[in-house]
């Protein structure tokens, strides 16, 4: 089996199970192929649906008689901050990783990966904050209320941002005291196999953490496996209904980010400039195959002209290539699958009657890789499968409106929720559309996703959500202890000495 090419992997034909890494029981692998030279650049192990059972076997015994659950926070705080400094060292491999895989260009994926860190030390700080909250009853007495960990968590990540999703799970479910089993997409398994190695050396306990990248057939054994006790996803809807259907049957905690229309409302107070800057990003970042992006920027009628020439423009000034080559602004698209369907969506739009404005298929100086030209339609009715369904591409529809009222109807006329954004230079104004459009997450004057803060959607965006504590809680279970006194290791004068 060749080596996964310039990642540093030390064990490429193993999967990480019980504090070891474990020949996998069969043959399988999973190529890696690169998206902007078609070509395969690294192998590694694939794990089967028995390979999941180990890794349950494994993370059941090291959570129902291991230490980990059992320490207290600030313990746990430790082993967190010491991933952490592992992470760091790793951050230019979990950056090539990403470029390599996916595409994205490598000065964005090391901006990113040396933020990395960051996700171990905020969960860290809040797990050395305790788990314990005195109350007074009622009836007199004491209540101490506690969050203890919900168990065996299976952390189901996508290939768009797979170390950002990954840490997003695992450093929240980690710090809460749960043992993890780490799954990533087949398409992007390095960075989860890379965290396994940071997590080895950073003294975890044998069995907290097992990565098993895999194919759809294994990932579906263990979401429906009972030793699971909670499972965390991050993908489309149509997966996300098959996972909430699964685990209903017997009552598995899920949390769920899926998919996205997010729409971006330009008032009449807005520059230009902060328009192309909010939007753009999102489009072209990881070649629009994001979440979150803002595909429907709805427009002032008064201001479309002048808007719609600005972002023809500004899509036009982008640099498409490849992800090593200094100056790339925007790579590929992850497969070639995923350039098809992009194609569909575009040819489609065309077809519909929304006039294409600049863009629409590979750029003519790339003669291989899955690229796609940034590409902006106008002429958009809110009904057209480009204003309703999640592409996941560089495509951005441009849709007119002749009220606030009417921008605000035509944004929350979607079936998802997830993310959205007003561009004005009047916050109170902002804030006032924020508070009426129906998604999770909302910025005025661009898109801010922070993992010290809650993010997730409402509607078919998901159920749940992840960063900030609100991510710490949901991999906890809430437990009531009533008693005639506090106890004495949570006892004011105890507490001051400490």
């Amino acid at each position: 089996m060749p080596p996964s090419t310039l990642v540093n992997l030390s064990h490429p034909d193993r999967l990480f199970i019980g504090g070891e890494w474990v020949s996998p029981l069969s043959s399988a692998a999973l190529d890696i192929v690169s998206p902007s030279t078609e070509q395969l650049v690294g192998r590694v192990a694939e794990a089967g649906p028995a390979d999941m059972d180990r890794a349950v076997a494994a993370a059941r015994h090291a959570f129902d008689t291991g230490p980990w659950p059992r320490m207290t926070g600030p313990e746990r705080a430790k082993i967190l901050t010491a991933i952490a400094d592992r992470l760091e060292a790793r951050a230019d491999d979990f950056a090539h990783a990403w470029a390599l895989q996916v595409g994205i260009p490598l000065p964005q994926a090391q901006a990113s990966a040396r933020m990395a860190r960051g996700y171990f030390d905020y969960y860290a700080d809040l797990a050395a904050q305790g788990f314990e909250e005195v109350r007074t009853p009622a009836r007199g007495g004491a209540c101490v209320v506690v969050r203890e960990p919900v168990g065996v968590a299976a952390a189901v990540v996508p290939w768009n941002a797979p170390l950002a999703t990954l840490l997003l799970k695992v450093a929240p479910a980690l710090a809460a005291g749960c043992a993890v089993i780490a799954k990533p997409a087949p398409e992007t398994p390095l960075e989860a196999l890379l965290l396994a190695e940071c997590a080895a050396a950073a003294g975890l306990p044998a069995g907290v953490l097992s990565v098993v990248p895999s194919n759809r057939e294994a990932a579906d054994h263990l979401i429906r496996h009972d030793g699971v006790d909670k499972v965390s996803f991050t993908g489309s809807t149509a997966a996300g209904r098959h996972i909430a259907a699964v685990c209903a049957g017997r009552m598995t905690r899920i949390a769920m980010e899926l998919g996205g229309k997010s729409a971006a409302i330009v008032l009449e107070d807005a520059p230009v400039e902060t328009v192309l800057s909010g939007v753009l990003p999102t489009l072209i970042g990881l070649c629009g195959q994001q979440c979150a992006a803002f595909s429907r920027i709805l427009v002032p009628r008064r201001r479309l002209a002048d808007i719609t020439e600005a972002m023809a423009a500004a899509f036009q000034a982008v640099q498409v290539g490849d992800p090593f080559t200094a100056g790339t602004q925007m790579g590929p698209l992850v497969a070639k699958r995923q350039m098809e369907r992009v194609q569909g969506y575009i040819d489609q739009g065309q077809h519909d009657g929304a006039t294409l404005v600049t863009g629409g298929g590979r750029p003519a100086h790339l003669d291989r890789g899955w690229f796609v030209a940034p590409t902006l339609f106008t002429g958009v009715d809110n009904t057209m499968p480009l204003a309703r369904e999640e592409i996941f591409g560089p495509v951005g529809s441009i849709i007119a409106y002749d009220s606030e009222e009417q921008a605000i109807a035509i944004a929350n006329d979607s079936p998802y929720g997830l993310s959205g954004g007003v561009f004005t230079q009047d916050t109170d104004r902002a804030y006032a559309i924020a508070r009426r459009v129906r998604t999770g997450n909302f910025t005025q004057n661009g898109r801010v996703i922070d993992y010290t803060m809650p993010y997730g959607g409402f509607k078919q965006s998901g159920l749940g959500r992840e960063g900030g504590i609100e991510g710490l809680h949901g991999f906890t279970e809430v437990k009531a202890v009533f008693l005639p006194h506090v106890p004495a290791h949570l006892a004011p004068s105890h507490l001051a000495s400490r």
